[in-house]
């Protein structure tokens, strides 16, 4: 399944909405005041209690208030001799549900899965309590990527429920996107934002993420710049807005949003300032003349790099090199170049700066680099072999120009071209 690039929220494995850590309470209802019933049209028969020893119900509270608490050690104590022993099925499944809560939170999910089930199996509970466990089994599901069992128990808590919430869809759409059934999920997360006036900021970035995944790009762009409106001082809303426009090839829109948002101060992170410049070549690439925006991609990295918030590496100084070079600015280029030569772990840095030196005829500098960037790795090998064969000729070395040239003609990439060469150089 493919993931819009750069949206933040699909970093994450599972989003989780709302997930209840703490236990039900076994405390007797008959003492206290009545609550309203949160299942009042459940298809469900509730069945008859059977907790009626105080030794247990008090042994239970003590343990679910110790869930609670995050006491694992005490609430294993109290509540696993309930499970073995009470003779009342109630006590049993809520005593289940209490270490199914310890479970999750240790992370195990599957362990907080298995609990769970046969909490609910048991089948001994009231209807509100047996529907909160079933929807709590949804969320563990989600959270160990069950997302199809999710589904289906999502589907079932709301047949037998007669519940509709926005949480529940949100859920839904949720499970939907990391499953690639976008149609699905966007039904999902519009029906969850229909029931409720306060939806929240995960909710559309499941939405946006579904459409841009569907095709549906202008939707996607329109919902991005909805959220950085609600929320301008939001980085991860401005870098969801970027990527989503992105995406779209709204490059005008995407370089007008983000320039607002360094002019206002939003821009908080590197990636802000990354973003900007890339889009700013990406446009000049795309334009008749590049330089202009090459010249403003510079500029914004630069003032990233003077407030400290872009950091020194080779990524940022070969990105400025880029700028330099498109705005035809060689010794800017060069320069920023070999600054990211000792930090790159390869050698396209020192092999860029190579190659802009050969252009300009300075064949020993050009050497140096060139053989520099073949020694700590490049991608294209016999390209750079074929550079360093030309720097060897500019040298007036005609053996170690065809000794290069040979390396070169043993690349699958540059094999046709190199044995030319040799051909024509006699040295074949």
């Amino acid at each position: 399944m493919k993931h819009a690039p750069g949206l933040t929220l699909l970093a994450s494995a599972a989003l989780l909405l709302g997930v209840a850590s703490s236990a039900v309470s076994a405390r007797g209802s008959d003492t206290k005041p009545k609550q309203e019933v949160q299942y009042p049209n459940a298809t469900r028969v509730a069945p008859k209690l059977d907790l009626t020893s105080a030794k247990d119900q008090k042994a239970l509270n003590d343990g679910l208030d110790a869930v609670a608490a995050g006491d694992q050690a005490k609430a294993e104590q109290l509540l696993q001799p309930i499970i073995d022993g009470s003779k009342s099925k109630y006590a049993q499944a809520l005593a289940l549900q209490g270490l199914a809560s310890i479970k999750y939170n240790a992370n195990d999910y599957k362990g907080a899965i298995s609990l769970l089930q046969r909490s609910l199996a048991l089948g001994v509970m009231p209807n509100d309590t047996y529907f909160q466990l079933e929807y709590m089994l949804a969320q563990f599901q989600m959270a160990d990527e069950q997302y199809q069992a999710a589904l289906d128990t999502l589907a079932k808590w709301r047949a037998e429920g007669k519940k509709e919430t926005a949480d529940s869809y949100a859920l839904e759409g949720n499970a939907d996107y990391r499953l690639g059934k976008y149609p699905e999920a966007i039904a999902a997360i519009n029906k969850a934002k229909s029931l409720t006036d306060k939806p929240q900021a995960s909710w559309d970035q499941i939405l946006m993420a579904s459409y841009s995944e569907s095709g549906q790009d202008d939707k996607a762009a329109a919902l991005a710049q909805q959220q950085v409106s609600a929320s301008p001082n939001d980085p991860t809303a401005l870098n969801n807005a970027a990527a989503v426009l992105m995406q779209a090839h709204k490059y005008p829109e995407a370089i007008q949003l983000l320039e607002k948002a360094r002019a206002s101060g939003a821009f908080k992170t590197e990636a802000n300032y990354v973003s900007l410049a890339k889009l700013y070549l990406i446009t000049g690439q795309d334009s008749s003349d590049p330089a202009p925006n090459a010249v403003k991609a510079g500029q914004v990295l630069q003032d990233g790099m003077s407030k400290g918030v872009v950091k020194p590496s080779a990524e940022t100084y070969i990105l400025q090199g880029q700028s330099a070079e498109m705005a035809n600015n060689t010794s800017a280029a060069v320069d920023a170049y070999n600054k990211a030569v000792p930090l790159a772990k390869d050698g396209e840095a020192a092999l860029r700066a190579g190659r802009l030196l050969l252009s300009e005829n300075k064949y020993s500098q050009a050497k140096g680099l060139i053989q520099q960037a073949i020694d700590k790795g490049v991608k294209e090998k016999g390209a750079a072999y074929m550079l360093l064969a030309e720097t060897e000729r500019g040298l007036k070395n005609k053996p170690a120009a065809i000794s290069a040239m040979k390396k070169a003609a043993q690349q699958p990439e540059t094999a046709a071209k190199a044995k030319a060469w040799l051909q024509k150089a006699g040295a074949d």
